[in-house]
């Protein structure tokens, strides 16, 4: 089997063997103003069926507690570097990490993100400051994701220009969902059943 292998890549060193380099260029956008993204954005995570709204910044505080007490969330996991202004009053710290049946047992997670995407609705966690580990955001049934609006960009050029492909990346658009053969729709079934998003101006 690896003699078949070393015989076709030495066929195709042959073959090559004296032709010129060609540089490739690369023109692609990575970069695009747009206005209206952040009004964009709330329209397609609603789409997903996901709870958004946009707020002033002086407002994020009080439309946390609002969103929480909405959903009768209590036990919240809080990951580190979450701004102490949108931490509820008792936060349930990752610190020693949370196994799975006790990430399964809290009410819901509130975190940052990364970057979010106008054209697609979608939110991209990197396990930075305020988002902790993939896991916080896959287990609970319900995500309060907090995004502001310097962090919408356009499109997926634009969100892979800012992002580190070296960091454990997770997308997120709509809360997780899947169906069965008959089309019939399920969610939280790989991750939360709810997501909300506040998008702070």
């Amino acid at each position: 089997m690896s003699g078949g292998r070393e015989l076709i890549l030495a066929r195709i060193r042959a073959a090559v063997t004296g032709a010129p380099d060609v540089e490739v260029t690369r023109a692609y956008r990575t970069t695009r103003d747009l206005p209206g993204a952040v009004e964009l954005f709330a329209e397609r995570v609603a789409d997903y069926r996901a709870a958004v709204r946009v707020v002033a910044e002086e407002e994020t505080a009080a439309t946390i507690t609002t969103a929480l007490a909405g959903r009768g969330a209590v036990r919240v996991v809080v990951p580190a570097g979450l701004p102490p202004e949108w931490t509820p009053p008792e936060p349930v710290a990752d610190d020693p990490p949370l196994s799975a049946a006790e990430l399964d047992a809290v009410d819901g997670v509130i975190t940052g993100c990364a970057v979010a995407i106008a054209e697609t609705g979608t939110i991209v966690l990197d396990a930075g400051p305020g988002q902790g580990r993939r896991a916080l955001t896959l287990v609970p049934d319900y995500h309060l994701c907090v995004v502001r609006a310097d962090q919408i960009v356009a499109d997926v050029p634009d969100a892979v220009g800012r992002l580190d492909p070296a960091r454990p990346l997770t997308w997120i658009s709509g809360p997780s969902a899947t169906s069965d053969i008959e089309l019939n729709r399920v969610e939280g079934v790989h991750g939360p059943r709810v997501l909300e998003v506040i998008v702070v101006r």
